[in-house]
Order: structure tokens, then C-alpha cells, then sequence
């Protein structure tokens, strides 16, 4: 007795379901732009937050010790949640303003406004620092607007990922009553290959390595057609 070939290669109709309502509320409008994070509980808690409101990228610029993930923090988010690394702040900032986006930092100055002064319905970047110093005199020459959270206690500053958290939140707020989380965000070929890199990862990832085309999908989210040999 044969096997249908495609049982292999699809997912259980709720994994499914799951997988596409979730795929369906991406904000490809909304990222975090880190600069220089060398603890990777901080950036690992901050990709955990992007994938919970609903951002499908973010962007790095790696520190003196790389960029690395803390499993145990970030949940497994970053299978969800892609990482753009850039060499250097200027690439990433010319990136993200090429794409229309608008960059704000958490800095307390005299031009700084609450942070839900900001409207987070515009395409956004949130440009987050190191641990110790925050956002850089460089990347603070590139921003848009200064923004503070207001604090009633002694301490002055929050955790970098914290205040990532509590900013993103307040995007998160402003984009669900203007209707962004109700309809698709994600169109056309980018969400063509995000779909299938979510229901099929280890094909994605063998189809990369070898410069391959993904192949089509039918619409239960099985591979048609041609199957990558090695894939599986």
C-alpha cells in the first residue's frame, strides 16, 4: 500500500489555521532596531515582545561580542521573529528610512515627548541601545523623535527590554483600534515565502542553502509538484 507522498509534507489543520491567523496580523510597518546589545537575555526578551505584537522582522547591529539568543528567554520566538543584521548604524538607519519608516528612541532630552504622544500607526522603527548607555550620540543624530516613559520612582531608567516592551505595547494599542491587526499586512511574494518557511522550515532552510525556488504550496499548506530531494 502507497503512502500519498504530500502527508509528509503538510500540517495538522489546526497547526495550520494557527500558523495563518497568526501570519495573517504581521506588521511589516512596525520593527526594533538594536544597537549593540551584548546580553542576549536583553535581546532575547525584546524578540519575544516583537513576536507577541505581531513584528516579523527586526534589525541588529551586532556588538563586539556578535549577537546571540538566549533560548530560555526568547521561548523560541526567534522562529518567528527574523533577525536583519547590518554591519553598521548608518546601513541599518539608510535602510529602514529607504522603506519609510520612522526611527524614535527612548532618550530624555528637552525635545523628548511621552511616548504615547507618538503615532505608532506610521511605518516605525524603535531604535533601542546598549544596556549601559542607551542609544548612542550617532544613532540619536538619525532619529525622528525623542520619546520618554514617565516614572514616579527613584530609579531613573528602565531595562532596555522593558522599555522596549512598554513602547511596543502602546503601537500594539494604536494599530488594534485603527483595524491594522484586522486585515493581511503581509502581501504578495513576501508572504508567499514567510508562509512557507513557517509550515516547512527544514525544506525552506535546504532550498536556501542551495539557492533553490520554494515550491508551491496547495491550500491546505502541502507541497505540490516537485519536492526538493533532501528535503524533508
Amino acid at each position: 500500500m502507497h503512502k500519498d507522498p504530500h502527508k509528509r509534507r503538510g500540517l495538522g489543520a489546526d497547526r495550520r489555521e494557527t500558523l495563518d491567523r497568526v501570519l495573517a496580523q504581521r506588521q511589516p510597518d512596525l520593527t526594533v532596531l538594536a544597537e549593540a546589545l551584548h546580553k542576549p537575555r536583553n535581546f532575547s526578551a525584546i524578540i519575544r515582545t516583537c513576536d507577541a505584537v505581531g513584528i516579523n522582522e527586526v534589525h541588529a547591529v551586532p556588538g563586539e561580542d556578535g549577537l546571540a539568543v538566549h533560548w530560555n528567554t526568547s521561548q523560541g520566538a526567534e522562529k518567528w521573529v527574523s533577525v536583519c543584521r547590518h554591519e553598521n548604524l548608518g546601513d541599518a538607519c539608510r535602510h529602514l528610512r529607504g522603506a519609510g519608516f520612522q526611527l524614535i528612541a527612548a532618550h530624555l532630552s528637552e525635545t523628548a515627548v511621552d511616548y504615547r504622544e507618538i503615532d505608532y500607526t506610521l511605518p516605525t522603527a524603535l531604535v533601542v541601545g546598549t544596556e549601559l548607555w542607551g542609544v548612542s550620540e550617532a544613532a540619536l543624530a538619525e532619529i525622528d523623535h525623542e520619546i520618554v516613559i514617565p516614572m514616579k520612582g527613584m530609579t531613573q531608567s528602565l531595562n532596555v527590554s522593558v522599555a522596549c516592551a512598554i513602547v511596543l505595547y502602546e503601537a500594539l494599542r494604536q494599530r488594534d483600534a485603527a483595524g491594522l491587526y484586522a486585515k493581511r499586512r503581509l502581501r504578495g511574494e513576501a508572504h508567499r515565502r514567510q508562509r512557507f518557511e513557517w509550515l516547512h522550515p527544514a525544506v525552506a532552510r535546504f532550498c536556501r542553502e542551495r539557492g533553490l525556488d520554494y515550491p508551491e504550496l496547495d491550500a491546505e499548506g502541502r507541497i505540490t509538484g516537485s519536492f526538493p530531494r533532501g528535503g524533508a
